[in-house]
């Protein structure tokens, strides 16, 4: 009898964990469980074209992510774009949640690999990518861009970083 007890507790806890993973709408994302399917390493949902893609995420969804461009925390994988053969293998959370909205504001793919580099790097071999510091001062610069796209542009606005983040920055996609 209590072999069977323990059989039954085993298939019933099986069963209430299993039942219990969230689905991530891709049309509708919640940047929530995106993020908390990133560190688990649970993320899986497909896009129309059934590849493991970076959800529709807008404009709307950029102060969340913004919530979440200090967390060093290493990811086992992203969902890089389909068209890439490029494997970043363990990226940084951050690091991917500012090339998302880089991607929200470019209106396509940021780069082909999520992690970025100095901006004169002479390849791009994991030397040039940044350390988790510069990680940091990217972060900054994406909160001081999504600070000042809140204020309206008039014609007598003159900066000739007005929409990029990295300006000055000495960092860039790749």
């Amino acid at each position: 009898m209590k072999k069977y007890c323990f059989i039954l507790l085993l298939v019933l806890t099986g069963l209430s964990t299993g039942c219990s993973d969230e689905v991530l709408d891709y049309h509708d994302p919640d940047v929530k469980l995106f993020v908390k399917q990133l560190k688990s390493g649970t993320y899986t949902t497909r896009s129309p074209e059934g590849f493991v893609e970076v959800p529709c995420f807008t404009t709307e969804h950029i102060p969340e992510l913004l919530r979440y461009v200090d967390d060093l925390t290493l990811i086992a994988s992203f969902p890089l774009p389909p068209i890439t053969s490029y494997y970043a293998g363990k990226t940084r959370l951050g690091e991917c949640m500012m090339w998302i909205i880089e991607s929200i504001r470019m209106g396509g793919y940021a780069s082909l690999g999520c992690k970025l580099v100095y901006a004169n790097a002479e390849s791009y071999e994991g030397i040039y990518f940044l350390s988790d510091q510069e990680v940091l001062e990217a972060a900054e610069c994406y909160r001081r861009w999504w600070e000042h796209a809140a204020y309206p542009h008039t014609e007598w606005t003159v900066s000739a970083c007005l929409d990029d983040p990295l300006c000055g920055s000495g960092y860039r996609w790749w």
